[in-house]
């Protein structure tokens, strides 16, 4: 038979198709539909077409086909054939048949007795294999699943199984693979298997971070970006639990020069929100060597899991999860918020994961040729859009809210999920906080999808989430070249990038919707960039770029956000994707901040000025506009603000200097110095009528307000 192959397939729900390639000539046949490996069903065929070499009979059934049963097709004078279901899972009426929208899917575990369910229409068996944490032999027991409604596979075993380790045996389409549970909410390390959890027996903790600051809306929040790894793995800062979830809330931690290291540095700088790189179970690092590797981690394995990198034991299945749990814990007792970077547009290796082990053909997007989507540049995108994907996704951002506590999501490539799947999150993490933030890569790829997508052409579709502009990242980053071309751009992005100014429209419904950045994870640090786009720089004069950079960041009119590192000048060396790189492109380097701690002062004071000034939390451009115009001055942009929203200001003048030279200011009565170059000096009582504005600098003068005083007599 080397020269003959057969494939038979379901295609529609009452069609079987089989084709033979052959290089022998056809001699007629009988065909029976073999069910259950014991009872046959005659066939007979509606169409037959023949070339040469190739076959095609299609075999009409009397009734659609029964998914759940093992199903092989009989041939007279050929092997006996598979046949392949996995196309139902793209007839019409499957969603509706097959969807479960219950809650107990994956292991539900009690003292007494362990209940397991797995989602898995087109299986014809499923196998629970099983073993338990006191078992002495370390044989693993097979007990088989049996299938119910929608398609769900149940069993309960008696006993307690608390941290048992388990798998599932799937067949599909005759063919028997071996999976983790896509529900599990414990693993072995590496993914190896997942573990039955016993929650009671983790530390009792206040997840829901009612004690946090009331955050005053969207542009409340100023988000710092760093990894547990990052952060802490640097060897010239005493930190103890390196690259773990508990040394990134060590406390009491330094650099050789006795600053701030790690938790401290954090909780210094006077950040409201965190974003964490992510910390679900990836599968680019060995968990058990994990500093022999590095990876940023936009690589999922599993979704409702913490990784076992970052844990001090990942032999100990609780040890990532409780770790986890105090790590975000001690930063809502900081004061900080946790903005979770989840990456549910594509996983790794799709062809491993247990998504298409369990539910071969369903949880990614594909091309109308049957080629796997791509949209990511990850080899699978992840069809967010079909319901029992979308239930998967919000079950799992749900337990990540309730479980662990974070307080918002930063999405990977959010053009490639569906809207309804984002604003499903959104509802349920404002139901538990309305300062629930959501956020994410608006960047519009395409797609292999109907449905509306998270991408920035959308931004009415999704009001409450913000998305990251790179057209405020790109001009403002021209601007602090002095490509003066840029100058009406520049000002649109001050103002939130959701108005109309001279001949560009609104990108966004308010400033809230504007993530203002200049740098982030994945791409050159904005040190580097000035390195190549002004190789005539000094590397003072680009510390000084680099400080003015972060202060249009904080200084305009949206959510701003901060790479760790980029308030130091960070460097990376040049490179512009290090997601793989070792520790010294992506780590915390403390000397640094023993070097350049002015710049770090400088940063934190920046946003104490930020949090005094109402008006940067306003996000309805109909506001903002009047209370903003602007002036240029050579090079230098000019923002003057004034009304309501200044807090004890009338008027606030703001002096962006990127040129070299300095320029002089003009006042027909004193103003008070509110910022120069060290941050925040207005408590200082400074007064001018002359200002000098240094090159490549920030300065801000104010008038208060007149207050009036008894009597009648007005004073300032």
């Amino acid at each position: 038979m080397k020269d003959t192959f057969l494939s038979a397939r379901l295609v529609e729900p009452d069609l079987i198709r089989l084709v033979l390639f052959s290089s022998l000539s056809y001699e007629p046949f009988e065909a029976l539909l073999l069910v259950d490996k014991n009872a046959y069903v005659p066939l007979r065929a509606s169409r037959v077409n023949s070339t040469a070499n190739v076959l095609i009979a299609d075999y009409h059934l009397k009734e659609p086909l029964e998914l759940g049963h093992s199903y092989a097709l009989s041939i007279y004078n050929y092997p006996t054939v598979p046949l392949d279901v996995s196309e139902a899972t793209s007839f019409p009426d499957f969603d509706q048949r097959y969807y479960y929208p219950g809650n107990d899917l994956g292991a539900t575990y009690r003292p007494e007795h362990t209940d397991w369910a797995l989602w898995a229409p087109l299986a014809s068996a499923v196998t629970l294999k099983v073993k338990r944490r006191d078992n002495q032999t370390g044989r693993w027991h097979y007990r088989p699943m049996e299938r119910g409604e929608r398609g769900v596979w149940r069993i309960r075993l008696k006993g307690d199984y608390a941290l048992a380790s388990y798998l599932f045996v799937v067949t599909n389409s005759e063919v028997e693979s071996e999976s983790i549970d896509p529900y599990a909410k414990a693993s072995g390390p590496n993914g190896e298997c997942s573990i039955v959890l016993d929650e009671s027996a983790l530390p009792a903790l206040d997840m829901s971070g009612k004690g946090l600051p009331a955050l005053e809306g969207r542009c409340g929040a100023i988000v710092y970006e760093t990894s547990i790894r990052d952060l802490t793995v640097n060897k010239e800062s005493d930190i103890f639990r390196k690259a773990q979830y508990l040394g990134f809330v060590e406390e009491g931690r330094k650099t050789p020069g006795g600053n701030p290291a790690g938790f401290d540095y954090l909780k210094g700088l006077g950040v409201t929100h965190v974003q964490i790189l992510p910390f679900y179970d990836f599968s680019t690092v060995d968990e058990r060597h994990p500093l022999a590797s590095y990876n940023w981690g936009y690589d999922p394995k599993q979704y409702f899991v913490p990784d076992g990198s970052f844990a001090s034991d990942v032999e100990d299945p609780l040890s990532r999860i409780r770790e986890c749990r105090f790590m975000i814990h001690a930063l809502h007792e900081a004061g900080i918020r946790v903005v979770m970077d989840a990456v549910y547009n594509h996983v790794y290796e799709y062809q491993r994961s247990s998504f298409e082990k369990v539910v071969p053909n369903y949880y990614f997007r594909r091309r109308r040729d049957g080629r796997m989507a791509n949209t990511s540049y990850c080899g699978d995108d992840v069809a967010s859009e079909r319901p029992m994907v979308r239930k998967l996704i919000v079950d799992s951002a749900k337990r990540w809210i309730d479980f662990y506590g974070v307080n918002g999501f930063r999405f990977d490539l959010m053009g490639i999920l569906d809207c309804e799947t984002l604003r499903a999150i959104e509802r349920y993490g404002k139901s538990k906080d309305p300062s629930f933030l959501v956020y994410g890569e608006g960047w519009n790829m395409g797609g292999e999808c109907k449905e509306p997508l998270g991408h920035m052409d959308n931004f009415r579709l999704l009001p409450g989430f913000g998305f990251f502009n790179d057209y405020f990242r790109e001009n403002v980053k021209k601007f602090l070249a002095c490509d003066m071309g840029v100058k009406d751009q520049i000002k649109y992005v001050y103002l939130g990038s959701s108005s109309h100014y001279s001949w560009i429209g609104p990108k966004f419904l308010d400033a809230g919707q504007s993530v203002n950045y200049i740098e982030c994870h994945d791409d050159k640090t904005f040190f580097d960039w000035l390195s190549d786009a002004r190789g005539d720089l000094s590397a003072e004069e680009k510390l000084d770029l680099v400080k003015l950079g972060v202060a249009f960041v904080l200084l305009s009119f949206g959510m701003p956000f901060l790479h760790m590192g980029q308030e130091l000048g960070l460097t990376k060396f040049g490179k512009p994707n290090t997601y793989n790189s070792p520790d010294i492109y992506n780590q915390m380097p403390y000397r640094l901040l023993d070097e350049r701690k002015e710049m770090y002062s400088y940063c934190r004071s920046l946003i104490a000025f930020r949090k005094r000034i109402p008006a940067f939390r306003e996000t309805d451009p109909a506001k903002i506009g009047p209370m903003v115009s602007f002036e240029d001055h050579g090079a230098a942009l000019v923002v003057h603000l004034s009304g309501e929203g200044l807090g004890d200001w009338a008027e606030l003048d703001l002096f962006f200097n990127p040129a070299r030279e300095g320029l002089v200011h003009e006042y027909q009565e004193d103003r008070i110095l509110v910022l120069d170059r060290t941050g925040m000096v207005m408590d200082a009582g400074f007064k001018a009528r002359r200002l000098q504005v240094p090159g490549e600098s920030l300065i801000a003068v104010g008038l208060k307000k007149r207050s009036t005083r008894k009597g009648g007599s007005e004073g300032r």
